[in-house]
């Protein structure tokens, strides 16, 4: 085996071309040899493809094409996929006796040859991977020194520090740090972090359009149009016709009058909650409801309550016991960024009217993942969007850019145009993101499959995880929590899924309620079946240590 100067056999043709002209019966006897002679190449592409590479770049066309095929694949080289796709191809040979099979089945019938060496124990439970961010490194040893720490009340970093501080450098010391993932390139299903290759399971990429050439040529040509800043605030010298196009285009995205753009979804929940409402009024919030609306109420000083999570019972209950106030602002999310559960958008409609108060939905993780077509909490429950006064959304989760919106009446836009504080004294968006989100938007509406993709990926990682016995919770969209309740146990086995190539974010106290912790894992549209059976797989082997 050279360097392939003879004619390559029908089914090395099929390998490299897609066209079979040989016996399929065969294959087996043909391809199994140069599997056993190439098998240390093939392990190399599943921990350095680069090296692998390298050392196959030499061979026959036949044998690189065949260890590309492994680098393609190597993420489903799973044991769950290898049955899968086992069955089928014998399902495939017994409907279709001496007819080549499709080339996604040929390739995955290859590994299934594979599969016995593959699968060896060594790389069913990988050695420990160095991941330089897990131990800290971004602090400069800041923690692996030796030093006095002070926590006085009249220090700058005073006693409500000291846990923080205690737990990052037990986290670094154990390399366990699980935060602040550096990628080195765009984020996706894959990414690279820290020199290795990672299925990314914590993207808010939710309809997987981060990369797509059509938001990036958009971006790139409003840079050369507008350049990368606009020199100003939005009421000032800041504003730029394409302001105005993304602000339409989210209106008759969301079915309102009109839409306001900000810097993120969170200056948004500020400028609409702050601008809006005070101390003379009164806000009853969802328990779950997110951090950034509980700052909008501290920075308006209106008085808060809050009710049990997704339970109108307790809504109704604080509706009538709660303070004097002029007015009261009823606030729940689309999707809790936190359960991956929905809000009860028809019941919170209902005490609204009984009650005489207004209504808020956040559907930052419901809008391009609920209805149909992507517009939110009311297309999923088939409401009228004006039923709720204020929709407030981010544009950097299915919209592939930075940036946060709040959807309103025309009255209520012209006021928060004027009266509200992020949007009078903060920059503006940039034009890159704004045409990205102009684009993403036009991409939303032309292929509303992708929110289709979406939901089928969630509940298959879902139902998988709740069959291998892990707690998801409330979970029923593409937000998935495996709730483990204890802190450092939480963190380790997001350390661990790191060594079997798979990156998510643990969730931890104060982010969560103590005895609560979690993985949160996201899944996109762009997330293959077989990255999915990845996944499980990895969880699954890890139960087993």
């Amino acid at each position: 085996m050279d360097g392939g100067s003879s004619e390559p056999l029908s089914e090395r043709n099929y390998l490299l071309t897609g066209k079979f002209t040989g016996n399929f019966a065969d294959l087996t006897h043909e391809i199994s040899e140069e599997i056993s002679l190439y098998l240390e190449s093939a392990r190399l592409v599943t921990s350095e493809p680069d090296l692998a590479y390298k050392l196959i770049r030499n061979y026959r066309p036949s044998i690189r094409e065949l260890i590309l095929c492994i680098r393609e694949f190597y993420f489903a080289v799973t044991a769950h996929a290898v049955r899968t796709w086992y069955s089928s191809l014998r399902l495939f040979r017994t409907n279709n006796a001496g007819t080549p099979p499709e080339r996604s089945v040929y390739w995955r019938y290859i590994l299934v040859l594979m599969s016995d060496h593959l699968l060896t124990k060594d790389l069913a439970v990988p050695a420990k991977k160095k991941f330089p961010s897990s131990s800290g490194e971004m602090f400069q040893h800041y923690f692996a020194a030796k030093r006095e720490e002070r926590y006085q009340k009249r220090d700058l970093i005073d006693a409500r520090a000291r846990r923080l501080f205690e737990n990052t450098k037990l986290a670094c010391s154990m390399d366990a740090y699980p935060f602040q993932p550096p990628l080195s390139g765009r984020t996706g299903p894959i990414v690279e972090m820290d020199g290795h290759r990672m299925l990314m399971l914590s993207s808010y990429d939710y309809l997987g359009l981060i990369g797509d050439p059509r938001v990036d040529e958009a971006a790139i040509a409003a840079i050369r149009k507008y350049g990368t800043a606009t020199g100003g605030a939005r009421l000032f010298a800041g504003t730029m016709d394409l302001h105005r196009e993304v602000e339409q285009a989210l209106a008759e995205f969301k079915g309102t009058e009109a839409a306001v753009t900000f810097t993120s979804g969170y200056s948004a929940n500020l400028a609409v909650i702050s601008g809006l409402f005070g101390p003379a009024d009164r806000v009853i919030m969802d328990v779950y409801s997110h951090r950034s609306l509980l700052d909008a109420c501290r920075l308006a000083g209106v008085q808060v309550q809050r009710f049990e999570h997704n339970d109108p019972v307790s809504l109704r209950h604080e509706l009538e016991h709660g303070p004097e106030a002029n007015r009261t602002l009823i606030i729940s999310d689309g999707v809790f960024s936190m359960d991956g559960d929905i809000g009860c958008l028809p019941e919170l409609i209902e005490l609204k009217k009984e009650f005489g108060c207004f209504l808020l939905m956040d559907d930052s993780h419901a809008s391009g993942a609920l209805g149909a077509t992507g517009r939110g909490t009311d297309e999923h429950f088939g409401v009228q969007t004006e039923e709720v006064d204020i929709w407030t959304g981010s544009l950097a989760k299915s919209i592939p850019s930075n940036g946060g919106f709040v959807a309103v009446s025309q009255r209520v836009a012209i006021f928060l145009q004027h009266g509200a504080s992020p949007f009078i004294f903060s920059a503006a968006v940039n034009a890159p993101a704004a045409a990205a989100i102009l684009e993403g938007l036009k991409i939303l509406n032309q292929e509303p499959e992708r929110v289709t993709t979406l939901a089928a990926n969630g509940a298959f990682l879902r139902e998988g995880l709740q069959s291998l016995g892990y707690d998801t919770g409330l979970s029923e969209t593409q937000v998935i929590p495996v709730i483990l309740q204890d802190d450092a146990k939480t963190a380790l086995l997001a350390r661990r899924l790191r060594d079997y190539g798979v990156l998510v974010s643990p969730v931890l106290f104060p982010a969560v309620a103590q005895g609560t912790a979690r993985l949160r894992l996201c899944v996109t549209a762009a997330h293959t079946r077989e990255h999915l059976e990845f996944v499980l797989d990895a969880f699954d082997k890890i139960r087993s240590e």
